[in-house]
């Protein structure tokens, strides 16, 4: 039976062996995959965007797993991506449309070699396979290539038994009968997130520290980052800044009382924030600085604009919303509110003076039908049409006063329920992504404190879409999870 095993164990490495890409050639095939998901593509897109940023993480790990050599454990992965709209397929993955102009589709990794890995991601996305065929694999046909994602060979059981491998395909059974759970998600996780965690102590302290001082030394309100960049990325910003104020002191005393945000690109966003681009060298962002009393003045343009949208429209407040908003620039945002004031200037909307006072609108360049936001606030197209601007404002100021006012209840409700749950768990940071609406933070904060879960101890938690362990050891975990 040995002797029949181990023949068996070779010709199973010799097949998979002829079907196998290289790291570079599945970078190379998964090319149309990556143009297609790359969170770099979804800037003015918040969610789908983040969404992205989780799910290639865990894609990532997933591949390079694979080229470990020996490495024989391998979970179910489910992963999400979001990708442009194309035409509806009829495949298996389970797909469904967003309004932001993309499709979110969704499939389970459980294949064991790159090259079926790079061939079921491709397909589950409804790309091209054929540029596979011209990379240096076996000359196999391509039909052969996609057949083997459905592991044709099927070994007894007593293999498993006798060597201790696990089965995939009991693996990849029970993973799509159980659903992963949040106490069985941690029980597999919670001990390489501690091992993260502690390893990224000291950077979270020099983190801290270089904020701290940079803050104090230039008097910024606040220094943040757009993205998700781990601990070690952000010290490193941090240093380059520092070594900036060393090197030319005299060009950041204009920015005294701001918010510095660390983004893609450089600028003043259209919160009024300094942006600085982390691909950017000193001398753009010692560009940036020196513009600064210019983008004032465009401030001043900017805030008047708003006032005069605003007595056109009856009185209600322009704004613009950092979490849910593209990121735009000052120059954008003043562009997209001045093509809008001229349209609405042309059509004379007859709003009565101040009918509308106390009300709130976001401008949005890449919507094409008005909607009501649960906090209360219009979400108005540029392009909307002014007669059905008109009628949907009437329409809807009612629902959104009372949206507004149940807005503050239930930020002070999600507050309250943070601060409970972080101390009941003993968290030392429980926090949201910017996708996570206030309801959802809610719901999810009341089902945990019904839990117990000692794994959390001394944790940082993120509230997310989906299951993850960060770089640094945070935990995330869906709003939704299952118990």
């Amino acid at each position: 039976i040995v002797s029949r095993l181990c023949l068996e164990k070779i010709l199973l490495q010799c097949i998979i062996q002829s079907r196998t890409l290289s790291g570079a050639d599945a970078i190379h095939a998964l090319k149309p995959f990556y143009f297609a998901v790359h969170p770099d593509f979804f800037g003015q897109h918040p969610k789908e965007r983040a969404v992205n940023e989780n799910s290639l993480k865990r894609l990532n790990g997933y591949l390079e797993n694979l080229q470990k050599p020996g490495f024989h454990s391998f979970k179910p992965t489910q992963l999400t991506f979001y990708v442009r709209e194309r035409e509806p397929n009829s495949s298996n993955v389970q797909e469904s449309f967003s309004t932001s102009g993309f499709r979110a589709v969704s499939f389970t990794l459980h294949t064991r070699d790159l090259l079926s890995t790079v061939l079921d991601i491709l397909n589950s996305c409804s790309l091209s396979t054929e540029h596979i065929q011209s990379l240096s694999v076996n000359s196999q046909s391509h039909k052969e290539a996609k057949r083997a994602l459905n592991r044709p060979i099927k070994w007894d059981k007593t293999y498993y038994s006798f060597t201790g491998f696990k089965d995939p395909e009991e693996e990849l059974d029970q993973a799509q009968r159980v659903e992963t759970t949040l106490t069985s998600w941690l029980d597999d996780n919670e001990a390489s997130a501690v091992i993260k965690l502690k390893k990224s102590l000291p950077l979270r302290k020099e983190l801290e520290r270089l904020k701290l001082e940079l803050s104090h030394q230039l008097q910024l309100s606040d220094i943040r980052w757009q993205r998700s960049w781990g601990i070690a990325h952000r010290c490193s910003q941090l240093h380059s800044l520092g070594r900036l104020v060393q090197q030319r002191p005299e060009v950041l005393k204009n920015v005294k009382g701001h918010t510095v945000v660390f983004t893609e690109r450089s600028g003043m966003s259209a919160a009024g924030h300094v942006m600085l681009g982390t691909m950017d060298v000193h001398h753009h962002w010692t560009k940036i600085f020196e513009r600064l009393p210019n983008y004032y003045k465009l401030q001043e343009r900017l805030l008047f604009l708003e006032d005069r949208i605003s007595q056109l429209l009856g009185g209600i407040q322009v704004i613009y919303v950092e979490e849910l908003q593209p990121l735009l620039t000052l120059e954008e945002y003043y562009d997209t509110l001045d093509s809008f004031y001229n349209k609405l200037l042309d059509s004379r909307l007859p709003f009565h003076p101040q009918s509308l006072r106390g009300l709130q609108m976001i401008l949005e360049s890449d919507r094409y039908t008005p909607s009501l936001h649960e906090f209360g606030h219009f979400t108005i197209p540029t392009v909307c049409d002014p007669a059905t601007l008109q009628w949907f404002i009437i329409a809807k100021a009612q629902e959104a006063r009372e949206n507004l006012k149940r807005r503050e209840e239930m930020m002070i409700t999600e507050k309250e329920l943070i601060d409970t749950s972080a101390e009941k768990f003993s968290l030392d940071r429980l926090y949201k992504e910017p996708s996570v609406t206030s309801a959802q933070m809610i719901d999810c904060c009341k089902r945990l404190l019904e839990e117990s879960l000692p794994y959390l101890q001394g944790m940082h938690l993120c509230i997310s879409h989906f299951y993850s362990v960060l770089q640094d050891g945070d935990l995330c975990i869906p709003w939704n999870w299952k118990s």
